[in-house]
């Protein structure tokens, strides 16, 4: 075989391997994740439940510092990101690169996506496209219940 296919395969291979996604996904049985959170946090991460607006502890948060999934303590968000969208729920222009994972949510007749940490598959929320236009245009939409937070 050709050397220059060889290197091109090699690459190929190379540049479709994110190194850094190298993560231990989190396995857990209902049980366990019954008895390791809140009944909120269970039935949000694990049900996909939403929590009401404007009654989850980080709506209107605003410290310094990073914003964590619940059930597996993997960063999400920093507070760099945060801003006060008025929808009820705390929002995010951009996720931590690679702690996300997207789905087509279609659901309650609607067309969304469904925004779920990318290490124990808990549900967070959505991502919407009508965020700060002058950052990133996006809005994540994150229940409460399904973060905790690390101050700075």
């Amino acid at each position: 075989m050709n050397k220059f296919y060889i290197i091109f395969a090699i690459s190929i291979v190379m540049t479709n391997y994110n190194f850094s996604q190298e993560k231990k996904q989190i396995q857990k049985s209902d049980s366990e994740w019954k008895n390791d959170l809140d009944n909120l946090s269970y039935q949000v991460l694990r049900k996909s439940y939403t929590e009401r607006p404007f009654t989850g502890e980080y709506n209107l948060h605003f410290e310094k510092g990073n914003y964590k999934c619940k059930g597996c303590n993997q960063t999400l968000f920093s507070s760099v990101n945060k801003y006060e969208s008025n929808c009820g729920w705390p929002s995010f222009d951009k996720a931590i690169p690679s702690s996300i994972v997207y789905i087509e949510d279609l659901s309650h007749n609607m067309k969304r996506i469904e925004v779920k940490c990318s290490k124990c598959n808990g549900h967070l929320g959505h991502v919407f496209n009508d965020g700060p236009k002058e950052t990133t245009g996006k809005r994540y939409c994150i229940n409460s219940a399904a973060l905790s937070f690390n101050k700075k």
